[in-house]
């Protein structure tokens, strides 16, 4: 699944659209829930350097909120890493590309969704 198909399949599972809040990056997109305005997930476009890859060029990531117990095993799987300007126990970063299964990544954003739901409303 490349990014504009994520995108998509983001925008029109949650019927929500993305926000660009930062000027200078506008790669880097935020989707948000409708009732509570909190942030599920945060689509960028970083150098890998900035992940701890010793290559040049950028990657295309998505953060994710996630249980704190399976952060560490999805860590250790290709195509995750800690979480790029978030907090490291709470979320994750993945790869948008082959390196991850498109079923496991629908899986996660559906946790991150979950996960960022109003107490009140749980």
């Amino acid at each position: 699944m490349d990014r504009n198909e994520l995108k998509n399949y983001i925008e029109e599972t949650y019927i929500v659209e993305a926000e660009r809040p930062w000027i200078k990056f506008p790669l880097h997109e935020v989707f948000k829930r409708k009732d509570n305005k909190k942030w599920f997930a945060v689509l960028m476009q970083i150098e890998k350097k900035k992940l701890g890859l010793n290559e040049e060029g950028s990657i295309n990531i998505i953060n994710l909120k996630c249980y704190p117990d399976l952060i560490g095993e999805l860590r250790m799987e290709n195509g995750f890493y800690p979480a790029y300007h978030m907090n490291k126990s709470l979320w994750i970063s993945v790869s948008v590309d082959e390196s991850v299964d498109i079923d496991k990544l629908k899986w996660l954003i559906d946790v991150s969704f979950e996960l960022t739901e109003s107490k009140k409303t749980k």
